[in-house]
């Protein structure tokens, strides 16, 4: 089996500001897990006194650990199946709406949504261009 380089796998991951301006983004195969990437991008910002809120999917101890150290906030809902269930603020959860409202603009793009790009550079490029014409307006 290949990995992905392009295409209709490629995950695109995202972090947004508070208006939902794009900040940082990273491309990974559809077969890599988002929490992995999440820890990763987490681990090169400068989060002191932010709130990091995320969905389910990056309920994951190193991650919480990793905003404990960098003193943020962790506004992450727990998974299921933990047997001890974290409280979330949950009307600071809603606000994680903007990043879905990014990736709304984000697909305006018909290059972009419909993900014809072979390789991860050229996607990769052009998400570039169109977060660049995001910031602008």
């Amino acid at each position: 089996m290949g990995r992905s380089r392009g295409g209709i796998t490629t995950k695109i991951h995202a972090i947004v500001d508070g208006l939902g301006n794009p900040l940082r983004y990273e491309l990974t195969g559809g077969q890599r897990h988002d929490c992995v990437t999440g820890y990763e991008m987490l681990q090169s910002m400068e989060l002191q006194g932010m709130n990091v809120i995320a969905d389910r999917g990056y309920d994951m101890n190193n991650i919480l650990n990793l905003l404990g150290e960098k003193q943020a906030k962790a506004v992450i809902p727990s998974r299921k199946h933990r047997k001890i269930q974290r409280e979330c603020d949950w009307w600071l959860y809603k606000e994680r709406h903007l990043v879905e409202c990014l990736f709304n603009k984000l697909k305006h793009y018909r290059r972009l949504a419909t993900r014809y790009d072979k390789l991860s550079c050229t996607f990769g490029a052009f998400l570039t261009l169109a977060s660049i014409l995001l910031w602008l307006n």
